[in-house]
């Protein structure tokens, strides 16, 4: 890993770090009122499931973007081997 390279990690964790430690004090509010207002039971069910939602449609989205790539794939590969001439044996 070059030194470029690991400076700029630092600096990325840094940032993170300077960040998360701004917004900590809303998350940690008294009473349960942070930034989303006062938390109950509901407001985390559905934190919960939209959190499910979330990633089901990642790994849909996900899987239909390298099904595509794999066919367009096979399909360069079929080509290929229709233009190269066959091999003496």
């Amino acid at each position: 890993m070059g030194r470029c390279r690991l400076a700029r990690l630092v600096i990325l964790a840094v940032a993170a770090r300077a960040v998360l430690g701004a917004v900590s004090p809303a998350a940690m509010a008294a009473d349960g009122v942070g930034l989303w207002g006062r938390t109950d039971d509901k407001v985390v069910t559905y934190w919960g499931f939209g959190v499910m939602v979330f990633f089901v449609l990642l790994v849909i989205v996900l899987s239909l973007i390298q099904i595509r790539l794999e066919g367009r794939k096979e399909r360069l590969r079929q080509e290929l081997e229709r233009l190269r001439p066959p091999a003496a044996e």
